[in-house]
């Protein structure tokens, strides 16, 4: 089998100090959120704000790339949580994750609300992150309503959506209350989805 090369000389150079711009507009923007300056991640990274352009050419693309890292980040998470009992108790982890990092929640939401418009930058990338997730959490329920776990009285993909939903929501109601219990909300949430005890309950056609 042919071993796949690891880039050399310049190109893996440029590789390298791509990653340590996004590491660091990560770092900034989980700091400061939004407001996380261009200078600020040019200067955490030791290079010219002008030279952050030869690798995101626009702050909006530098900003999603943050984004599309915080959905990784989130997925191993998920996987790591949700490997035995799959993704519905991986709500607790996701909101606790969220408290621990505002200023990725707080980006997250900001352009979430203006992914809306279609002429947004960020509209494609929102658009089929809820695809893509929608699709990954209706088979995941799918598979716990055939097991019994999960509630069969709703179609899956309604629950995934209403899933999803909920997450958001607590993230920005966390945001404007940080006192509220957004984990401990979650744990309710996944009780409801839980499968009923009552024999009587009837899987929807």
């Amino acid at each position: 089998m042919t071993k796949q090369r690891k880039p050399r000389g310049p190109y893996r150079k440029s590789a390298e100090r791509r990653e340590q711009i996004l590491q660091a507009a990560y770092e900034a923007v989980d700091e400061y959120g939004e407001r996380a300056s261009l200078q600020d991640i040019a200067d955490r990274v030791g290079v010219t704000q002008p030279a952050l352009t030869y690798y995101f050419p626009t702050r909006d693309e530098l900003l999603l790339a943050v984004l599309q890292r915080r959905d990784v980040l989130g997925k191993e998470l998920a996987d790591a949580a949700g490997s035995q009992t799959g993704m519905v108790d991986t709500m607790v982890s996701t909101t606790r994750h969220t408290t621990e990092h505002p200023g990725l929640a707080k980006l997250y939401v900001t352009l979430s609300a203006a992914a809306t418009d279609p002429e947004s930058p960020a509209h494609d990338y929102f658009a089929e992150r809820y695809r893509k997730l929608s699709g990954e959490v209706t088979h995941d329920l799918q598979v716990q309503q055939d097991s019994g776990a999960v509630r069969a009285d709703e179609p899956a993909d309604h629950l995934a959506r209403v899933l999803l939903a909920v997450l958001d929501g607590l993230q920005i109601q966390w945001m404007h209350d940080p006192s509220v219990n957004i984990a401990a909300i979650a744990e309710t949430f996944t009780r409801m989805l839980a499968a009923s005890t009552d024999p009587a309950q009837e899987p929807a056609e």
